[in-house]
């Protein structure tokens, strides 16, 4: 599906991402993760076409590069860990910006209702319909914007911190509306999170990113090694983990 070839992203004369690489295949979930300053954020953000960058980016062999806006709406859709809206939109409202992609020349668009619909379902917003998203909470807010992506319906999500702000019954509900999504045939996730257990727990894939630079990708059971997380964080992080696991075996 995406395809990224030495990807080098620069702010003036810093280099930020220094020929990163990475495939992305139908029914993977590959988890970005790295400390601080890593160049992840950096990396989806060129994938995505928010930043411009050095390298290849392809969909299913299209260059991402050249490909219409609307098009590349309908196949990718992308969730930031920061939205936010300058006009007072409904819940709903918010939702339905995801389907102007697939309107036609007409505006028409016969699926998009049952989209929306099923979409703040899933994301438990339909009590917050008529809600101003300038009065919701950041929790809140932030499955708004999922909902929104979901009512896309695209084939690729990229998600910086999907979720950032939620507690953990909306964390557990969410990652799980995402596996769920995922199961269908012809998607697949690519995000970044900062907590090592929820990339362990529900990647499918992993990269390390440090400094900028790759240090490890593949399988996340691989790519989340001891070692390599020692190289990326300057610490023993599985030690740090499991002291915190052994406190609720008290």
């Amino acid at each position: 599906m995406l395809e990224i070839e030495h990807l080098t992203v620069r702010y003036g004369r810093r280099t930020v991402l220094r020929d990163c690489s990475l495939r992305v295949g139908e029914g993977e979930w590959w988890m970005l993760v790295g400390p601080n300053g890593a160049g992840k954020s950096t990396l989806i953000r060129a994938a995505a076409g928010a930043v411009p960058c050095e390298g290849e980016l392809r969909f299913e062999g299209e260059d991402l590069t050249r490909m219409k806006p609307a098009r590349r709406a309908r196949l990718i859709g992308i969730l930031d860990q920061h939205n936010t809206s300058s006009y007072d939109y409904s819940v709903e409202e918010i939702v339905g910006l995801g389907r102007y992609a697939h309107r036609g020349m007409l505006g028409a668009d016969p699926r998009g209702d049952e989209a929306v619909e099923r979409a703040m379902r899933e994301t438990g917003m339909t009590g917050l319909r008529r809600a101003s998203v300038l009065s919701l909470s950041g929790g809140e807010r932030q499955r708004a914007f999922l909902a929104q992506v979901l009512a896309q319906d695209p084939r690729l999500m990229i998600l910086d911190e999907p979720v950032n702000h939620l507690d953990l019954p909306y964390q557990q509900a969410i990652f799980t509306l995402i596996a769920d999504w995922l199961r269908k045939p012809g998607r697949a996730v690519l995000s970044v999170v900062h907590d090592l257990s929820l990339a362990r727990c529900w990647g499918t894939h992993a990269m390390v990113l440090r400094g900028g630079e790759c240090l490890a990708r593949g399988r996340a059971a691989e790519a989340l090694r001891d070692g390599i997380l020692r190289e990326a964080y300057g610490m023993d992080v599985g030690a740090w983990m499991r002291d915190q696991l052994d406190v609720w075996k008290e």
